[in-house]
C-alpha cells in the first residue's frame, strides 16, 4: 500500500449518516484493504476517489447524500471535528504528518500501465471484429460452391460428404490464418479417411470448431438445433450433414445417438465434446458417456484429442474478442473396447494428463 503526504488545503466536507444513538454506538475505527476509509460501525464509509490524482487533490467523498445526515469537516491542520478523528503516523523524528492511504488498485494504477491495458483490450476487440468480418466474407463466397455441389454429394456420397467438408476446411483455414497458427502433434494416430471412428476432445472455446475443421476429416459434429436456423452458417451445417440436438430434450438426445450410430455403420465418423459445453475456467469437466456408448455399440475406436490454447485466444463467454496466441492439437492413439465406462475413463485421463503437461 502506497503512502503519500497530504498537503495542507482548505477544509473539505465529508458526509456521514447520523448514527441512531451516539451514546450506544461507540466510535470504531476501521480500514479497508482496498482503500482507506474513516467512520464508525453501521454507517456509510467515506471512500477515496479511485483516480491517479486522488492523493494530490486531497478529495474524499461519498457518492450520494442522505436525509437526516450530520456533517463534519476534515482539516489537515485540525483533524476531524467532534466525534471523528484522523490517525497520525509519526516518523523517526516524531514529526507528525497527515497521510492518505491509497487503495492497492490506485497504488498500482500507473497511467502508462492503464493505457497499455486499454490498448490490449482495444486490440483484442478490433481483432474480434476483423475475425468475424473475415469468416462472414469467406462463408458468403464459399456457400455458393456448397450449393452447386450438394445434389451430386447426395447422389454419390450421402453419408460422409467429403466435398462439403473440404469446403468447410477451406473456410476455417481462411478465417484463422490471419489471427493464429495451429500446431498438430500425433497426426500419425489419425485413422484413415475411410475408417469410421468416434472422435472426442476437450472443449474450451468457440474456436475449437474452426481448429478441428482444419484437420480435413469428414466427422459429423453435434450442434444445437437453433444454430441450424442461422443464414449461411446453418445452411452449410445442414449440407455437411451435421447432427442437430436439443440439449434439454431427452427424446432429441436419443435420436441424436441413433443417428450417430447410423452414420458410423454407413462409413462416416462422428465428433463429440463429452463435457457437453465449453469450460469456463479452462479445467477439464466430467465426461458424459454418450459418445463412448456409441463407440462400444458400433465397435469402432475412440480417438481422443487435446485442444490447447483456444480458450486463451477466445475465452468462453467472451466471443467478441480475439487475443494473440497459438493453438496446439494433440491427437492421441485410438482406444478400443466394449465397456463405455472404461473408454470414458481412459479418454478423459489421456486428455487430462496432456493438459497438465502442457501447463
Amino acid at each position: 500500500m502506497e503512502v503519500s503526504s497530504l498537503p495542507s488545503l482548505s477544509p473539505i466536507p465529508l458526509y456521514y449518516p447520523k448514527p441512531r444513538s451516539s451514546d450506544s454506538l461507540p466510535f470504531l475505527p476501521f480500514y479497508n484493504r482496498k482503500g482507506a476509509n474513516f467512520g464508525y460501525s453501521l454507517c456509510k464509509q467515506a471512500t477515496l476517489r479511485n483516480s491517479y490524482n486522488s492523493g494530490r487533490s486531497n478529495f474524499l467523498h461519498i457518492s450520494r447524500m442522505h436525509v437526516g445526515e450530520s456533517r463534519c469537516y476534515f482539516d489537515p491542520n485540525g483533524g476531524l471535528n467532534k466525534l471523528y478523528h484522523i490517525s497520525r503516523l509519526h516518523n523517526h523524528n516524531n514529526l507528525s504528518r497527515y497521510i492518505v492511504a491509497r487503495s492497492e488498485l490506485s497504488g498500482t494504477g500507473i497511467p502508462d500501465d492503464a493505457d497499455s491495458l486499454s490498448e490490449i483490450k482495444l486490440s483484442a476487440k478490433v481483432r474480434g471484429v476483423c475475425f468475424y468480418a473475415v469468416t462472414a466474407i469467406a462463408a458468403i463466397l464459399l456457400i455458393g460452391f456448397m450449393m452447386v455441389m450438394h445434389p451430386f454429394v447426395l447422389l454419390f456420397d450421402r453419408y460422409r460428404r467429403k466435398a462439403q467438408h473440404f469446403i468447410a476446411k477451406l473456410w476455417a483455414m481462411v478465417t484463422i490464418a490471419p489471427f493464429f497458427k495451429i500446431e498438430f502433434e500425433g497426426l500419425e494416430n489419425l485413422p484413415s479417411q475411410d475408417t469410421p471412428a468416434v472422435y472426442v476432445s476437450n472443449h474450451q472455446s468457440f474456436l475449437d470448431i474452426y481448429t478441428l475443421l482444419t484437420l480435413g476429416r469428414s466427422f459429423k459434429f453435434i450442434s444445437k438445433t437453433a444454430i441450424f436456423l442461422y443464414p449461411i452458417i446453418g445452411w452449410a451445417m445442414s449440407m455437411m450433414g451435421l447432427i442437430p440436438l436439443k440439449r434439454m430434450d431427452s427424446r432429441s438426445q436419443l435420436d441424436c445417438l441413433k443417428r450417430c450410430m447410423d452414420l458410423i455403420r454407413n462409413g462416416a465418423s462422428v465428433f463429440f465434446f463429452p463435457e457437453g459445453t465449453r469450460s469456463k475456467d479452462g479445467k477439464l469437466g466430467d465426461f458424459k458417456k454418450g459418445a463412448f456408448s456409441v463407440a462400444a455399440k458400433t465397435e469402432v475406436p475412440v480417438v481422443p484429442m487435446t485442444l490447447i490454447g483456444t480458450g486463451k485466444i477466445m475465452p468462453a463467454g467472451m466471443e467478441g474478442i480475439v487475443n494473440s496466441g497459438s493453438v496446439k492439437v494433440v491427437i492421441h492413439k485410438p482406444i478400443e473396447g466394449s465397456d463405455p465406462e472404461i473408454l470414458c475413463q481412459v479418454a478423459r485421463n489421456t486428455i487430462l494428463d496432456t493438459l497438465k503437461r502442457q501447463g
